[in-house]
């Protein structure tokens, strides 16, 4: 068996979410529709990470095992050209017979969007905050969050995840211009998590409260301590490490 690595970029706006769901349209299920009508084979394709229901991708690595020799160029434009325009496959690789898209990864680093200005060309890719934002304070707090963890706090409660133990390697607040950035790095990220959060921190800001506020609701391993969680449009699956 051969085995093909691609790397993905997706909208994921009229999508729930990456994985396959009953009566629900989503992005592995397009990638693998199109593969087999190209292949006329089944494939099971594997993503590095689940992302939720309107969360976005700009590089999004998986990996799918077939019979044939495909030609690398060709391939690629085919899919291409049968998938939706708001899902384009940037690279296409023969890798190892053994790689595994979810389990050889590293680390997962996402990014998140906040607009300070309603903007119309915006509005799709980041989430327009109303109250000022201190870089300086939200890094101060982004600190509290960089060690190895139970992370149940910021997981939804309805995860399937019975493990909930992470390591954060790094996270952090910039601003650029009319956005202000959120970037974060992990071995692994639990269901809803990176969204819950940002809107932990920004409730901390925004209550004027100090980091022993972010290191109690760690400890505290409890979903209902922790903030709302900000919307999906922000947030990018930015880059997987292996």
């Amino acid at each position: 068996m051969k085995n093909y690595k691609l790397l993905i970029q997706y909208d994921g706006t009229n999508y729930s979410g990456w994985q396959i769901q009953r009566n629900a349209e989503t992005v592995q299920q397009k990638i693998s529709d199109s593969i087999k009508t190209i292949l006329r084979e089944e494939v099971n394709l594997i993503g590095s990470g689940r992302t939720d229901s309107g969360v976005h991708a700009l590089g999004q690595i998986a990996n799918f095992r077939s019979k044939q020799e495909i030609d690398l160029y060709r391939f690629r434009h085919s899919l291409n050209s049968i998938l939706p325009f708001d899902i384009s496959i940037l690279q296409i690789e023969k890798t190892n017979e053994l790689f595994h898209a979810r389990f050889d990864a590293k680390k997962r680093n996402y990014i998140y969007l906040i607009s300070k200005f309603k903007s119309p060309f915006y509005n799709r890719y980041s989430f327009f905050y109303h109250n000022k934002i201190d870089c300086e304070r939200l890094n101060l707090f982004s600190k509290v969050l960089i060690r190895k963890a139970d992370f149940s706090s910021f997981s939804r409660k309805d995860s399937e995840t019975e493990n909930k133990v992470c390591n954060i390697y790094s996270a952090g607040w910039k601003e650029l211009k009319e956005l202000i950035i959120f970037k974060i790095e992990a071995d692994r990220f639990l269901h809803g998590m990176v969204r819950t959060v940002i809107g932990t921190l920004l409730s901390a800001l925004k209550n004027n409260l100090d980091e022993k506020y972010i290191d109690d609701i760690i400890l505290k391993t409890d979903r209902e301590s922790a903030g709302e969680a900000v919307p999906a449009k922000g947030l990018f699956l930015f880059k997987v490490k292996y």
